[in-house]
């Protein structure tokens, strides 16, 4: 049996970004367990489950999931997940992440772990800007010198106004891009290509929601290597 952990937000996952994987995963039998940093059930970001935005039949599909599946509405705490006993971990994105995954230390530590252990992590979309701030068990961040892809500034820029607030009137923290780039990664978001999956050793990494689907695939490839 194989094993995976999402860790989800509690500030705004985005449905596609967690869903596509979640069913994918599961429809390869592998069991899922689902985490959140206070173990409180995860949040969906609502522009996520806008039909204008997403496409009516994508909001009806994630709006089903995330009121009805009983793994997302029953989570457990971060601090009580061990990397030791998964064999991937999972971290959907959404601009929620942003306030809690991404700051979280035990969701950190979990991405360390896994690595290190020779699991598979997938990071999705602002996810990846955990890789801005995690570091390996030596002190150099995990990112540095690997390459990855992630939700870049040319798309920030279209969401965010000039004192970076969101349009739910929130202050973005930080922009993933920059993050990641500070902390060592060879970013390439593949602006030019309709999806972008990165692998890079055991860290595989996911632009947006377009690429939910070729992560959640990937994943299961590299989990058969």
């Amino acid at each position: 049996m194989t094993d995976a952990l999402f860790v989800v937000s509690e500030e705004g996952y985005w449905g596609e970004e967690c869903v596509e994987p979640l069913e994918t995963l599961t429809e390869a039998g592998v069991e899922i367990t689902v985490a959140t940093p206070s173990g409180d059930p995860p949040v969906v970001d609502e522009r996520s489950l806008d039909p204008e935005q997403v496409g009516e039949e994508t909001a009806e599909h994630v709006r089903e999931v995330a009121e009805t599946d009983e793994r997302l509405n029953d989570p457990i705490p971060a601090a009580q997940a061990d990397a030791e006993g998964y064999d991937a971990v999972v971290f959907p994105g959404g601009h929620g992440t942003e306030w809690d995954i991404n700051q979280d230390k035990h969701a950190r530590q979990l991405l360390r772990d896994i690595v290190e252990d020779d699991g598979k992590a997938l990071v999705v979309c602002h996810a990846v800007g955990m890789l801005g701030f995690a570091r390996d068990s030596h002190g150099a961040f995990i990112v540095n010198g690997r390459d990855v892809t992630g939700f870049p500034n040319e798309w920030e820029e279209d969401i965010v106004d000039e004192a970076d607030r969101m349009p739910d009137g929130r202050k973005l923290p930080y922009w993933v891009e920059d993050e990641v780039k500070e902390a060592g990664g060879n970013w390439d978001a593949e602006l030019e290509s309709e999806t972008s999956v990165t692998v890079d050793g055991d860290l595989i990494t996911a632009r947006g929601p377009g690429s939910s689907s070729a992560a959640a695939d990937t994943l299961l490839e590299e989990l058969d290597n």
